[in-house]
């Protein structure tokens, strides 16, 4: 197991280029499983939850390569799979695994796919996910830790209502719809940059989709699939990820290959709270900022937001003069890096799904330990302004998601070390 050595106080200074997105790859390859053509992914992230997948999908029987160096992966075609099970050992730390249900499904009738782990940061249950499918017509039993599915004449479209607006459950939606008897509307959608991405996606393949606020309509495919060759969209989570980083503790950091249009509530954020931001076409820029002010945010599907960056965000309130608060309205466990921010000296105290910052206290380093992804990067942007070093444990969280992260920062100037432990 593995740990990251940080010494604060180093001031960043330079650029970062921002990768592709996990959120958007992890779905488009499970899309994939759809097709029997040729399929290029470029733009594509090499972090652990994506090595996952593709490792997944070589287990049920898709031929795939990947080009690191072009940052590219290579799908190509398949008449058949050798597997309809997705197993436990390739589930148990990626939640996205459960989004191979839908397609094999679909497209062959039948699925056996455990029921998924990832980060422990709520129930996170996969109900929607099965909801969706019994709503297209499927059969679907639960046994031994694995959720069994068939539909003998195939899935049969329709309307899906989705309860809860939710990310998993819309983008099994779309993917269960491909093949379906007829039509599909689906409604009570989310609607992030990422479904938008997949939805792209479907399309380079010939798919028909059209998307109305928070409704989907997924037409039902009579031909087979296209070639493609298709871009991932960048990585919103972390390029905010490291605009905070840059308010935290930069002389100038630039944040390149964006599209700020996407983020611009995250960018207003920042603003209300005095960071000093240029933004550009395709990059930001963000200058030493000095008087970080209060603020209070709610957590909402886009384009409120986003969950994935409260941790980080909870980091720069400490700097703020005054109390701020986070209301978490996503995810019911989602403070489990407080605790250890408080270790390092922060002030943070929750209530209910409400955590309140008290800015101004210094952090000093300390040895901490990681409790899932997004937690990660926060206690390392914390160890960015302590006193001292911060020893971060159990940093395989944060290789899911981040690709090189001690690596860009190191470029910036900080002093970042991995260490086995």
């Amino acid at each position: 197991m593995q740990r990251l050595i940080i010494t604060g106080k180093k001031t960043l200074n330079g650029k970062i280029i921002i990768s592709g997105s996990k959120n958007a790859s992890l779905p488009i390859l499970a899309a994939t499983i759809l097709s029997d053509k040729k399929i290029i992914l470029r733009n594509v992230p090499l972090v652990k939850d994506v090595f996952t997948m593709v490792e997944l999908l070589n287990f049920i029987g898709s031929k795939i390569t990947i080009n690191k160096l072009k940052k590219q992966i290579i799908i190509f075609p398949k008449k058949k799979l050798k597997s309809f099970t997705a197993p436990y050992r390739l589930l148990k730390t990626m939640r996205a695994g459960i989004l191979v249900l839908g397609p094999i499904l679909s497209r062959f009738k039948k699925a056996k796919v455990s029921l998924p782990g990832g980060c422990a940061i709520g129930a996170r249950p996969v109900d929607l996910h099965i909801s969706v499918l019994r709503q297209l017509g499927a059969n679907i039993k639960i046994k031994n830790g694995y959720i069994f599915a068939s539909a003998s004449k195939g899935l049969k479209g329709g309307q899906i209502n989705i309860p809860k607006v939710s990310v998993g459950a819309t983008e099994s939606a779309i993917l269960s719809s491909v093949f379906t008897s007829k039509d599909t509307t689906i409604k009570n959608c989310a609607i992030e940059p990422e479904i938008i991405n997949l939805i792209n996606f479907l399309k380079s393949l010939g798919v028909h989709i059209e998307v109305k606020k928070r409704t989907i309509k997924v037409y039902k495919t009579k031909e087979s699939l296209k070639e493609t060759n298709f871009e991932i969209m960048f990585d919103r989570i972390e390029a905010g990820t490291y605009m905070i980083a840059g308010a935290l503790t930069a002389k100038k950091i630039i944040v390149d290959k964006i599209n700020p249009k996407i983020i611009q509530k995250e960018i207003n954020v920042l603003k209300k709270m005095g960071v000093k931001i240029k933004t550009e076409k395709s990059k930001i820029t963000i200058f030493a900022s000095n008087n970080i002010k209060k603020i209070d945010i709610k957590t909402s599907p886009y384009p409120g937001f986003p969950t994935d960056l409260q941790a980080q965000i909870m980091v720069l309130m400490l700097k703020a003069k005054g109390q701020s608060s986070i209301q978490e309205n996503i995810f019911e466990n989602r403070f489990m890096h407080v605790q250890e921010l408080n270790r390092m000296g922060a002030s943070i105290q929750i209530k209910k799904n409400k955590a309140y910052i008290n800015g101004g206290f210094e952090l000093s380093g300390a040895e901490v330990m990681a409790t899932d992804l997004r937690a990660s990067v926060s206690l390392v942007l914390a160890g960015l302004i302590a006193k001292n070093q911060t020893t971060i444990n159990r940093v395989y969280h944060l290789d899911r998601g981040y690709e090189n992260l001690e690596k860009k920062l190191n470029n910036c100037n900080a002093k970042i070390i991995r260490k086995n432990a």
